[in-house]
């Protein structure tokens, strides 16, 4: 009975602790659910991370909420991605008030041009590449240790676990696809999202749709990718997560081209599905290619 007494005590000791711990957490608000996850992996504990695009969702025609104003508000940092992709995001912060840290992702690294008038002149899905990826992490480590120069070995530790992670993961992805033949290395998408996956792994991408999911696909867009899946033997298209999925199928229809499955380009998957991380996200969209690209 003194055993369980002296546990008991323990624990209402110790759950006032665990609270202040938990209040004690920085707040950190993501633009979209593949910033929030590689954050997560640099913070751990020390973060409370929210996102305010959730996953299953199209960040390019996101509308924010009064309640994101408040959370931009309450947060000590915001990650953006920058180049554009959250267009909506500059005017949301004016309207929060408030003085977090802005840590944009993307900003050392050689952005892809784009001639998305949306999109200013950059192709802003930087992602796609784990080597702008790793460049990501030490611009969210970097960040979050100006805020928090505590966990300054924290954050270094951790991130540096997640770069060997990304190292193990490129070379996966590499040795996946080694044994495309360059004549198939060819798929089409609904959106142009994936022009750095397709520079880092020598694979050919067509899109009907511009970089941003706001510029609909002209009839002359789709014609000329229908043309060239018939002039090059394109033997797939495959659908987005966050596109509709009724223009592919036309062109799928039209030129019996396969449906080859559905890629994560701009969000992840709900924690049930394949993509709820980052790196589930390359592997299972690695997978859904190499699968549509196949003999």
């Amino acid at each position: 009975m003194q055993v369980l007494l002296r546990l008991l005590c323990l624990l209402t000791a110790l759950s006032p602790m665990a609270a202040a711990k938990a209040q004690g957490r920085l707040e950190v608000v993501a633009s979209f659910s593949i910033l929030a996850d590689i954050t997560r992996q640099i913070g751990g504990e020390r973060l409370n991370v929210s996102t305010l695009v959730p996953p299953e969702a199209d960040a390019h025609v996101f509308q924010p909420a009064p309640q994101d104003a408040k959370r931009i508000a309450q947060a000590r940092a915001v990650i953006i991605n920058g180049l554009g992709f959250e267009g909506w995001m500059e005017r949301l912060i004016k309207a929060a008030g408030g003085k977090p840290r802005i840590i944009q992702a993307s900003k050392n690294i050689q952005p892809l041009k784009s001639s998305d008038p949306h999109m200013h002149g950059l192709d802003p899905h930087a992602w796609h590449d784990i080597a702008n990826i790793k460049i990501y992490v030490a611009a969210i480590r970097d960040g979050l240790i100006a805020i928090d120069p505590e966990a300054d070995s924290l954050y270094r530790q951790r991130a540096q676990a997640y770069l060997a992670q990304l190292d193990l993961l490129d070379a996966e992805i590499r040795t996946s696809l080694a044994d495309i033949p360059p004549a198939r290395r060819m798929v089409v998408t609904s959106h142009d999202a994936f022009g750095y996956y397709a520079r880092a792994y020598a694979i050919r991408m067509l899109a009907p749709q511009g970089v941003s999911t706001e510029t609909e696909a002209s009839a002359k867009d789709i014609a000329k990718v229908i043309k060239q899946i018939r002039a090059q033997s394109i033997p797939a298209v495959i659908l987005e997560n966050v596109s509709d999925p009724r223009l592919l199928e036309q062109i799928a229809r039209e030129t019996g081209a396969k449906i080859g499955g559905k890629l994560y380009s701009d969000s992840l998957s709900l924690e049930t599905g394949p993509a709820s991380t980052y790196i589930d996200l390359m592997r299972h969209n690695t997978k859904t290619l190499k699968d549509a690209m196949m003999p």
